[in-house]
């Protein structure tokens, strides 16, 4: 464990669904924490809904309660580099260095540190995958809404693309994307949709240096 803190101790919650037996889909929101992540957090706690959220370690410190309070409301936490580099432009050892010090920003505040990292861009090469010592998240379902900042176009793209096991890639820094998100997880959830972390949908499936964009076995 790294970090001085205390872990936080998760409160209760309904049981993680068996994911195997029911549609799940794993939802995460990069680049914060951010001023519209206790917003986001409220409506994930009304729908009784887990997300997954990688986070940039230099944004912690100013999020501290955010994160707290993520840990604390079951929600995965992963890592997203310090600020948002293009891996494959560092050295192995940089890109060690960058990961670490995001690790200790989160586990300075929760007392864990992130169980899974995703590489900025998706941007991956034979040194950032060697040098990386976390499983690597990318995702199957790409919102894009950092780039058409439209609520209605991104619950589109979301229902369109999302089938049991995907993983979909939101910003929550963005309040077009937070805005759209209660609509989304009601239409989600119409169609039998349950939403889990990440370390939730893969189960004990996730291993350290392999990347992933999905849990579909086939």
């Amino acid at each position: 464990m790294i970090g001085a803190a205390t872990p936080v101790t998760a409160t209760p919650a309904e049981e993680a669904p068996d994911c195997d037996a029911v549609r799940c889909v794993a939802l995460t929101f990069d680049d914060g924490p951010g001023e519209y992540t206790d917003a986001l957090l409220d409506i994930l706690a009304e729908h009784d809904a887990r997300a997954t959220f990688y986070l940039l370690g230099s944004r912690v410190d100013d999020h501290r309660e955010e994160v707290r309070r993520m840990a604390e409301e079951g929600h995965g936490i992963g890592n997203h580099t310090w600020k948002h580099d293009d891996l494959t432009t560092l050295s192995a050892d940089r890109i060690r260095d960058d990961l670490a010090r995001t690790d200790r920003a989160v586990a300075e505040v929760t007392g864990e540190r992130p169980r899974s990292m995703r590489p900025p861009y998706g941007a991956l090469d034979d040194t950032a995958r060697e040098a990386i010592p976390h499983p690597m998240m990318l995702w199957d379902v790409d919102t894009l809404d950092w780039q058409h900042r439209d609520g209605d176009r991104m619950r589109e793209i979301a229902l369109d693309g999302v089938r049991d096991g995907s993983v979909v890639l939101f910003h929550d820094i963005h309040e077009t994307t937070v805005e759209a998100v209660p609509e989304l997880l009601d239409d989600l959830a119409e169609r039998g949709y349950h939403f889990v972390t990440v370390s939730e949908l893969f189960g004990d499936r996730l291993e350290p240096g392999t990347a992933y964009s999905d849990a579909r076995t086939e």
